[in-house]
């Protein structure tokens, strides 16, 4: 028997993701290149925005190699011990890029804090050069990430996309930084854009921090209405009573749902199961799905299980 195959999975644990894969590599090439290009440009300069905006470029270095580790690891099947496979990395790794772009903008702040108490000569043509290659650059990895986010749901490139987003604005307000310090000659407005910077990469990590925190906490995914689908599963025949209902997300587009559910004698429970697990799949697209059936009587439920009973007898003729 093949690793992996030790067991039988109705929902393949894995993730194929090509063109994410695509994607990554062109955009990690990029970054590398012009991340060096930036460091140099932003010394020479002494601009504290082409440093803030350099140093965004060395954590996206950090954050794409994390996101191919993570696909790479979205690729091996289920074992022994990891049954549900390896898919929850890429959460791992969404959450560690989105607190490396929070620590990122602290930094950034701290920085610009010091330049308006310390202010500093900037050499404005070869800022104004190295932002105009970084508006670019950007731009091209944006557009690169965002087709990639539209063909496969994947939070690790939604993360390396706000990382990019954010390098976009932060090229646009270096330029914008160095065009008002040629015509004015106030070079406060270099630590004044690198603030703005710092709000914008912070706003797009706490934004995936959030995302891969619930993930993480397994909570209910906010394209779901836990009521209503207990609502549905209550309205199927036979069934009487759903309780301990869990549904949670495995990685972004993988879900599973257990729970219990009281059932008529009568009623054959197997057909019961089949019921929910179809409804579940064609109304709401969740395919692992884990049913237990259970009668009140032969189940202990407590006083729970005793005030349905007292229902149920009080409802009959």
């Amino acid at each position: 028997m093949s690793p992996g195959a030790y067991d039988f999975h109705h929902l393949p644990h894995v993730k194929t993701q090509t063109q994410s894969k695509k994607a990554l590599w062109i955009t990690l090439v990029l970054t590398v290149f012009f991340t060096v290009v930036e460091i140099i440009g932003g010394v020479l300069s002494n601009s504290l925005a082409l440093l803030s905006d350099s140093a965004h470029m060395a954590s996206d270095v950090l954050a794409l190699g994390l996101s191919m580790v993570a696909l790479y690891m979205a690729t091996r099947p289920p074992n022994r011990r990891f049954t549900f496979g390896f898919l929850r990395f890429e959460i791992i790794a969404s959450f560690l890029n989105g607190l490396t772009l929070a620590v990122i903008a602290v930094w950034i702040l701290w920085e610009g804090i010091e330049r308006f108490l310390h202010p500093e000569p900037i050499q404005f043509r070869l800022m104004l050069g190295i932002a105009a290659i970084g508006l670019i650059v950007n731009l091209t990895l944006t557009i690169v990430l965002s087709r990639s986010t539209k063909e496969e749901d994947n939070l690790n490139v939604q993360s390396a996309l706000w990382h990019f987003i954010g390098d976009l604005i932060s090229s646009i307000g270096v330029i914008i930084s160095a065009l008002l310090i040629y015509f004015t000659g106030w070079t406060i407005f270099d630590p004044i854009i690198s603030l703005v910077i710092a709000a914008i990469i912070f706003t797009g990590g706490a934004k995936i921090m959030r995302e891969s925190y619930l993930i993480l906490m397994e909570a209910v995914p906010d394209e779901f209405d836990l009521e209503q689908i207990r609502a549905d599963i209550r309205n199927i025949e036979g069934v009487e009573d759903v309780h301990d209902m869990h549904l949670w997300a495995i990685s972004t587009d993988h879900y599973s749902l257990s729970a219990h559910v009281f059932v008529n004698e009568h009623i054959q429970p197997l057909c019961v199961i089949l019921a929910v697990n179809e409804m579940l799949k064609e109304k709401y697209g969740i395919e692992h799905a884990t049913i237990q059936v259970e009668h009140a009587i032969l189940h202990d439920h407590g006083s729970y299980g005793k005030a349905f009973l007292e229902k149920r007898k009080a409802s009959q003729p």
